[in-house]
Formats: structure tokens, sequence, C-alpha cells
């Protein structure tokens, strides 16, 4: 599939994405993340693994050369809540960088946040007992993180 199918394939995909919320009240299942994977590795040069095989989504091959990046995708929709949470950040797989795709409502990527691992495990490390499964905050992750692109702005050094 050439390039311009890839771009006019996934602007489809947010649209109906965006479509199907609105008429139906919840997301498509799955939808977030593979769009998450796909701006992420479009906009800062990451080539797409098999999650299934790897356990992480992508290489780096520009910028990031040779790391093995876990990418998370949150969409902030206007009528939800102010308290947003990823879902759970797995410790015991292979990664050495995470990346956080923060989408609006019409599923269009607005931000880009990096972090390392060893700030991801610090965090987790300080939380106890049944809380210590990986979930974190949006807000949390963002203090901790760099911002890496924005749509404004795009790639930031």
């Amino acid at each position: 599939m050439s390039l311009f199918d890839m771009e006019k394939l996934y602007a489809e995909t947010r649209s109906i994405a965006a479509r199907f919320r609105h008429t139906m009240g919840k997301n498509i299942g799955g939808i977030t993340s593979e769009l998450a994977a796909y701006d992420a590795a479009r906009f800062l040069g990451l080539e797409l693994c098999n999650e299934q095989e790897c356990g992480y989504n992508a290489i780096g091959v520009e910028q990031y050369s040779g790391q093995k990046i876990l990418i998370k995708g949150r969409a902030i929709f206007k009528d939800q809540k102010s308290r947003q949470r990823l879902g759970q950040i797995k410790l015991n797989i292979e990664w050495d960088i995470i990346l956080v795709v923060l989408l609006d409502d019409n599923f269009e990527p607005q931000e880009i946040y990096l972090a390392t691992r060893t700030q991801i495990t610090d965090i987790l490390n300080d939380k106890e007992g049944a809380k210590q499964k990986g979930p974190m905050s949006v807000a949390k992750f963002k203090a901790i993180s760099k911002l890496v692109w924005c749509a404004s702005d795009g790639l930031i050094t």
C-alpha cells in the first residue's frame, strides 16, 4: 500500500471513529492505540513492529535509533472528566522509552510525550500494594515526561 493510500485510510479511520463515538457514545475498541502508533511512527521516524511478537510497538530509526518503544494512546474528549488514565504500563516486557500520544475528540494527534523506562519505574516503584499494577494518570505522565511533538509546532528538539 502506498504512503498516500495509508494516509487516506487513516484519515477515514479517524472520521469513522469520531462519528461512531458521537453517535454511539463509546469508542471502537483498539482504535486509539492503532492511531497513536501510526502517528508516533509518522512524526518521530519509528518503525512499527508486531506487538504480539516483541512486546513493544516500535523501534527507533532516526532520532531514537535502536530504542525499543512502547506507545500508548489516549483520546481526550471535551465531555469527559479531566482525570484521564493511561492503560497498564508493563514493566515485565523489554522497552526503553514510552510515548504517549494524545488525540482530540476527532482522533487527531495533538501532543506526543516521551518518558524513559527509569522515569516510569521510579514512579511505579513508589506505589504500594494493589496500585503497583502500572496504571498512571495522563497528568502524572505529562509531569514526568518531555513534550517531543505537538500539532502546532511539530517536532520539538
